[in-house]
């Protein structure tokens, strides 16, 4: 198979802004209040959390292993319910969720992909779930595996795929349900430095052009400060919210950002952060 550029085509949905400062006034997409999680084996996974997602931000949570990030997201995705306190989604309850102007999608880690399906099919999955045909599902699929970079692909089988074209593919499922809120569970983490830094880049540009709300979990202080809007900074045992981080910065953003002084300067001051939260976490 012929090698594929790893690439999105943000051509269709970047879009030119002189600050990253929109999600200042953005309506609540998600308020998280006082929720906590504690486990059927009596792990105390979160304490009481309180926060909120607004339009157009993207927010990345970072913090040492065990602090509650994939928990906390599973809350928000309703995979999972608060043993206290409570969360709004768009000022209603979970059950409003799917509605127009409220769509959640989520990309996991693993690409999780039907390994006997064409990636066209993997991508239409959603819609099959939802009972659309698939008249009426094609022009979505097409929508998002061009947004993607994959129309050429969308016969093929994720065998014949690298490990980025895959992550690809999981992003279209998630962007073919046309999502307000796009969460995402560190889902490069497994790719090498040169994919993950050019899926980081795409994703800057989709996130801005398609005006999504994104909540973000990473391991990685250079990531973080390049995508996010703001940085949720958490400590563990139990899962908590230790500090923020504004990242007030143009975008959408492109590698020279990440060669800048300021670029390196943050980084700096997240990683303080990030040692005095595992400091913290006991």
């Amino acid at each position: 198979m012929q090698a594929a550029v790893e690439h999105l085509d943000t051509r269709r949905v970047a879009a030119a802004a002189p600050a990253a400062a929109r999600h200042a006034t953005g309506e609540p997409v998600v308020e998280i209040l006082s929720a906590e999680k504690v486990f059927a084996n009596g792990t105390r996974g979160l304490a009481p959390i309180d926060l909120t997602i607004r339009e157009g931000e993207f927010v990345s949570l970072i913090g040492p292993s065990g602090c509650g990030k994939s928990t906390l997201l599973k809350l928000v995705a309703g995979l999972s319910e608060p043993t206290d306190g409570r969360l709004v989604w768009w000022r209603s309850g979970f059950d409003r969720v799917g509605q127009d102007g409220r769509q959640l999608s989520f990309v996991f880690q693993d690409p999780t992909l039907m390994p006997w399906s064409r990636v066209e099919s993997n991508v239409r999955l959603p819609l099959d779930l939802a009972g659309m045909s698939k008249a009426q599902a094609a022009k979505r699929i097409d929508a998002a595996l061009d947004l993607v970079g994959l129309t050429e692909y969308r016969r093929n089988y994720p065998r014949q795929l690298s490990g980025g074209m895959r992550m690809r593919v999981s992003i279209a499922r998630a962007l073919v349900t046309e999502p307000n809120l796009l969460l995402m569970d560190e889902p490069f983490g497994a790719l090498d430095e040169f994919t993950r830094n050019k899926l980081d880049s795409d994703l800057v540009s989709l996130w801005w052009g398609k005006k999504l709300s994104v909540i973000f979990v990473t391991h990685s202080i250079y990531e973080a400060v390049f995508l996010s809007t703001r940085i949720v900074v958490m400590a563990a045992r139990p899962g908590r919210i230790f500090g923020e981080m504004v990242i007030d910065e143009p975008h959408p953003r492109d590698d020279a950002f990440r060669t800048t002084q300021r670029f390196a300067q943050l980084c700096r001051d997240l990683s303080t952060m990030l040692t005095e939260a595992s400091l913290a976490s006991g």
